[in-house]
Parts: C-alpha cells; sequence; structure tokens
C-alpha cells in the first residue's frame, strides 16, 4: 500500500507493539492483557470489578476469563466490597504486587527506548493528533452524517 491510511498505522503499529508484549510477558507466563490489568488496579486499595472493564476498555467476557487466569496464578484476590455488600473488590497479591512491577518496568522502558530516538516535539505531536483521534470518535463525528460519506 502506497499511502497508508491513518487506521491502518494505527492498526499495524498497534498490532506491534501488543506482540512485542506478549512475547516479553510470554517469559513471565503473562499476557499483555494480565500486565495491563495488574497495572490498572489499585496496589493499595483494589478496584471494584466493575470499574476495571471500563478502564481497562475490556470486553465483559475477555475481562472475566483475564481475572480468572489471575486468580488461578495466585496474582489476585476478590473480597467483598465493604462499602457495597454486593460488589467485588479486586486486589493484588504479594505475587501480583510484584509481577505489577515488572509489567511496570517494561512499559517505563518501552516509553524509555521511544524517548531516545523521538524527539519530544514530535511525541508531543503524536500526542495530540492521538487526542484529536479520539475526540472525533467520542463525539461521533466521522460516521455522523446522513449519507455515510466520510467528513472533512
Amino acid at each position: 500500500m502506497k499511502d497508508k491510511t491513518i487506521d491502518y498505522v494505527l492498526r499495524a503499529t498497534w498490532q506491534a507493539v501488543s506482540r512485542m508484549y506478549n512475547e516479553e510477558a510470554s517469559k513471565y507466563g503473562a499476557s499483555m492483557s494480565v500486565g495491563f490489568a495488574l497495572l490498572s488496579i489499585d496496589k493499595d486499595n483494589g478496584i471494584p470489578s466493575t470499574a476495571l472493564g471500563p478502564q481497562m476498555g475490556m470486553e465483559p467476557t475477555s475481562l472475566t476469563r483475564t481475572l480468572k487466569s489471575m486468580e488461578e496464578k495466585g496474582l489476585i484476590v476478590r473480597k467483598k466490597n465493604p462499602v457495597d455488600g454486593r460488589g467485588v473488590l479486586i486486589h493484588l497479591t504479594k505475587l501480583g504486587k510484584e509481577k505489577r512491577e515488572l509489567s511496570r518496568d517494561r512499559v517505563l522502558k518501552f516509553n524509555e527506548v521511544v524517548r531516545q530516538h523521538v524527539s519530544q516535539e514530535k511525541l508531543d505531536d503524536f500526542m495530540e493528533v492521538a487526542e484529536i483521534i479520539n475526540e472525533l470518535i467520542s463525539e461521533k463525528l466521522v460516521f455522523n452524517n446522513d449519507n455515510n460519506e466520510p467528513t472533512e
């Protein structure tokens, strides 16, 4: 493809990042989604199970699978929410906290290497473009017209 579309570049880049994180996580018997979940859970207070999915942008079925795997590996425990007895809080175990730090180190390493190769100005531009794309999508400004033609 000579002139790559914006969505193609986003998707190809995300797939490369995802593959990189999954390869690294597999060395420790984990996956990118497990690492992301570890980083999304407050290490001291835990997180309500109902808040974790939206925070991670994960579908309930995938989240359930990930949490079950994490529980089986001894990374998390589920505890009754003391404020709302109907709810469940997800807490990290000692092992979960250790793996969380490992995940955090890997994310920081990725950021460090990118920063070594990309100027701050270009990173700022990238972040601004990503923010604009997210706003366009959240405000439904891409496919909101009657004839479904792309807006300009």
